[in-house]
């Protein structure tokens, strides 16, 4: 199968829908694709013809390997090599199967390549999650203009989307253990390739995994974030909380930061939308992290349809405790040595923004994964038009709490040869925790403070 986009009978999932209401639910017999034809979660379940695509068969089980002391899972794929490298010299035989961004980085640098790999569709989540999503699909509904959820569960609202919209809003809602603590490592490499490691402590929460969360009166927050700089030294004791509300135009983003050297904490409603994000100098705005997250209202969403991508995929590799920062981290890009690609469809959804509206980014596109609704790629247009930037999810299944965790994601920019990665733990010591509760006084301004006390 060549990689333009799908055609209508092969979309049918997409195009079955398209003449209900945009901000309606599925019915009840739709919804029994889920589990059958269709993955608990909205993929399809079969492969694809020539067999490239596997069939979805439940994902990594949870015994799939084994565990460090650090938190570092074994590689079930660690004795496979390439099936071929895409470079500079052979991209135009893959074209159909790349995407803007991963052409011009071709084009861009020639020590930038595609290690291709056998696929493996190993994302799988817990059996409550699934239930949830079944039941979205008959119950949740977009409100406010598309800016909202109602009657929505954990997480994937709208496992059979009838539009970008709703795609994209399962990106965001997707699951991520309900919360988790991790130390990371970012780095923003100048085009020589020099580096300063910045660490962070990042949690977040998911509201139903807050003790007093009330699920009669679930409010507008959809989750607390919070973090905090480690190192070096003149950034250290920073610290950002976020709550991030459902409908963040009804009630906008919260966001405080807690400067150490001033003792103070102030409001920080620039931490949203292209404001500038806290130590990325300015090589990343606001909703570039996590691949996007906020509002979606400043944009017209399409879902132009599904492809099939070479996308990042099964990235143990790339997490794996052997490697040092600086084995990662080089000139113009992340080492290929380290990075692996597969083949899988994906939904592609192009943002444009409104007129009237303000952005940094004219346009973007991303390319989301069908099993686990992570974007794995997106490109971002400045208003001439031109790519200016673009991004790379690289997905590592934690098979042992059944998390599709994005891990390592990087953001080049193709104008002044910088980038910016952050999700780097190779490391680090202290495993990621998953599946805590929190209370929601742990996420308030006051609480900063000790936060941040150097």
């Amino acid at each position: 199968m060549n990689n333009k986009i799908l055609s209508a009978c092969s979309l049918a999932l997409a195009c079955s829908f398209s003449t209900l209401p945009a901000l309606a639910a599925v019915s009840p017999e739709q919804a029994q694709q889920l589990g059958s034809s269709l993955t608990p979660t909205g993929a399809q379940m079969q492969g694809n013809a020539d067999g490239s695509i596997p069939a979805w068969t439940g994902g990594l089980p949870k015994s799939a390997g084994t565990l460090s002391r650090e938190g570092f899972l074994s590689d079930p794929f660690a004795n496979e090599q390439p099936l071929f490298t895409i470079t500079a010299q052979n991209m135009a035989q893959y074209q159909d199967k790349l995407s803007p961004g991963q052409q011009a980085m071709l084009k861009r640098y020639a020590t930038y390549r595609i290690p291709v790999y056998p696929s493996h569709r190993t994302a799988s989540l817990p059996d409550a999650v699934y239930r949830d999503a079944k039941d979205n699909a008959t119950k949740t509904r977009l409100v406010e203009g598309g800016n909202g959820l109602s009657e929505f569960a954990t997480s994937i609202p709208f496992p059979i989307p009838q539009d970008g919209l709703q795609v994209l809003w399962n990106h965001i809602t997707r699951y991520r253990g309900g919360s988790a603590k991790r130390t990371h490592v970012q780095a923003t490499p100048l085009a020589s390739g020099t580096f300063v490691p910045v660490y962070f402590k990042q949690q977040f929460t998911f509201r139903d995994r807050i003790k007093d969360f009330n699920p009669a009166d679930p409010g507008n927050v959809l989750f607390y974030y919070k973090q905090l700089i480690t190192a070096p030294a003149r950034q250290a004791g920073d610290v950002v909380l976020v709550h991030e509300t459902l409908n963040q135009v009804k009630d906008p983003r919260m966001a405080w930061i807690y400067n150490a050297g001033q003792r103070r904490v102030r409001r920080a409603p620039q931490i949203s939308y292209d404001g500038p994000y806290p130590a990325s100098e300015g090589q990343r705005v606001s909703d570039n992290l996590d691949m996007y997250n906020g509002a979606p209202d400043r944009y017209d969403w399409k879902l132009v349809g599904k492809r099939e991508i070479y996308i990042p995929y099964n990235s143990f590799k790339l997490d794996s405790p052997t490697l040092k920062y600086s084995d990662i981290v080089q000139a113009g890009h992340l080492n290929p040595a380290h990075t692996r690609y597969e083949l899988h469809r994906v939904w592609q959804v192009e943002g444009t923004l409104k007129q009237g509206e303000r952005h940094i980014y004219a346009k973007r596109v991303f390319f989301i994964d069908e099993d686990s609704w992570q974007i794995a790629l997106a490109d971002h247009y400045d208003s001439h038009g031109m790519l200016w930037r673009t991004a790379e999810g690289h997905l590592t299944p934690l098979y042992d709490v059944q998390v599709p965790w994005l891990g390592v994601e990087v953001l080049y920019d193709l104008i002044n040869g910088r980038y910016i990665v952050s999700g780097m733990r190779n490391e680090e010591k202290e495993p990621i925790e998953f599946g805590f509760s929190s209370l929601s006084s742990e996420y308030t301004p006051a609480a900063l403070r000790n936060e941040g006390i150097r």
